[in-house]
């Protein structure tokens, strides 16, 4: 059994890390002219293999085609957007907001080998569909020995 030593300093520092974490979540509540600022939203996003594709469908309810963008550089591929806070101003009476708006961005790096040319995407009923081809596999390569006084012969290998 090893023996370790107690600091209680180090004790009371993570201690109070814990509390200001606990604190911060409860009463830091930014207000945007007397309304709540809704904490930073992510779309649901689900990235499947169906094939030689892969497909990528986002939830994003509230939103058109021209409220989303679609970024490909360096093989990251980006959705970035903006979902608009929908309310009238309420003076009066009991007001709950609890759908989430602001900005997003969702960034995914691509394998190599992907062909820009072939993504496509589509939006239907509050759904973002990124379709991706898959990248040809790397096929072995004949290199054929020639040259000299004897017959050309031919090395197979696979890529790796």
């Amino acid at each position: 059994m090893a023996l370790v030593r107690w600091e209680p300093a180090r004790e009371l520092s993570s201690l109070q890390n814990e509390m200001n974490r606990l604190f911060s979540t409860f009463f830091d509540t930014p207000s945007n002219g007397g309304m709540p600022v809704s904490p930073r939203w992510v779309p649901a996003m689900d990235l499947v293999e169906e094939g030689d594709t892969y497909v990528l469908r986002a939830d994003l309810p509230g939103l058109d085609e021209e409220d989303v963008s679609i970024e490909l550089e360096d093989r990251v591929l980006t959705l970035s957007g903006e979902r608009k806070l929908e309310h009238e101003d309420h003076r009066e009476g009991y007001a709950r907001f609890e759908r989430a708006y602001g900005s997003f961005t969702r960034s995914l790096t691509l394998p190599q080998g992907v062909d820009p040319e072939g993504i496509a995407a589509s939006f239907e009923k509050g759904v973002l569909e990124v379709r991706v081809p898959k990248p040809e596999e790397r096929k072995p390569r004949r290199v054929a020995i020639g040259g000299g006084r004897r017959s050309a012969k031919t090395i197979e290998g696979k890529a790796s």
